[in-house]
């Protein structure tokens, strides 16, 4: 299957010091890479080199469309516990458009499949992410069939990093897979991302559309394969903000 991607939810600025690009290079090279819309997701701020709380606060300053360019306010934030507790704060939270999370071993180190999987399952229960980032990473083992499972019924979206593909989380590609397939199986959704920390690899998911071809998993049930349907998954999450982008809220 052939895949249209328009759109990367998944990427940090030099405000993570471990990245090295702006807003201002995201939205100039977005264009050039065939990406309509993008969402700045720095790390939580309880990541040793993340931003201060304030940086997403202050993130309502964004422009709603730069270049041509829609542009959404977002984290990836830290899953801190089994309790399914996340850096993303009431304050933050109420200034962003997505919210994403996953296992960073400086804010939740590593350890067995059943406490791995409570707290993914616990935080995808919780009702405050709309993305759960890279779960397929090998460092963090987890009972991929349950996560799944809860993932479709609280219609929580599990994404295909393609990063993990490539340097960042290598020895991930049979989790990946394995999320694929069952999310294929139960009805899940998926997003597609990046993980870009340098703009030139905005909307790069050659990796990950490869391996969902092999699966043959629905366009339609990947959240952000458009505009139009990431903005209609974030309806559904009580994110109702496409009218605030005029004619690039929609693919009309």
């Amino acid at each position: 299957m052939k895949y249209t991607i328009e759109t990367d939810i998944h990427m940090h600025t030099v405000a993570s010091d471990h990245a090295f690009s702006t807003v201002h290079d995201y939205v100039a090279q977005a264009p050039k890479n065939g990406i309509k819309l993008v969402a700045i997701t720095d790390h939580g701020p309880e990541m040793e080199d993340a931003p201060h709380k304030w940086h997403f606060i202050n993130s309502a300053v964004f422009p709603r469309v730069v270049n041509g360019v829609a542009l959404l306010r977002g984290i990836e934030a830290n899953i801190k516990n089994t309790d399914g507790d996340i850096d993303c704060y009431p304050d933050m939270e109420q200034q962003l458009d997505i919210i994403l999370a996953g296992f960073h071993r400086q804010v939740f180190a590593p350890q067995d499949r059943e406490t791995n999987t409570l707290a993914m399952v616990n935080t995808i229960k919780s009702g405050k992410v709309h993305v759960i980032t890279h779960p397929g990473n090998r460092s963090f083992p987890v009972d991929i069939e349950a996560v799944v499972k809860v993932a479709a019924e609280c219609q929580v979206a599990l994404e295909i990093n393609n990063s993990s593909f490539i340097h960042s989380r290598k020895g991930s590609e049979e989790n990946c897979a394995n999320f694929v397939r069952l999310a294929k199986q139960y009805d899940a959704l998926l997003s597609v991302g990046s993980d870009s920390h340098i703009a030139y690899n905005v909307g790069c998911f050659d990796h990950a559309l490869a391996l969902l071809s092999e699966y043959d998993f629905p366009q339609e049930r990947i959240i952000n394969h458009s505009v139009d349907s990431l903005f209609a998954y974030l309806k559904s999450k009580g994110k109702d903000i496409a009218h605030e982008f005029g004619d690039s809220g929609s693919d009309g």
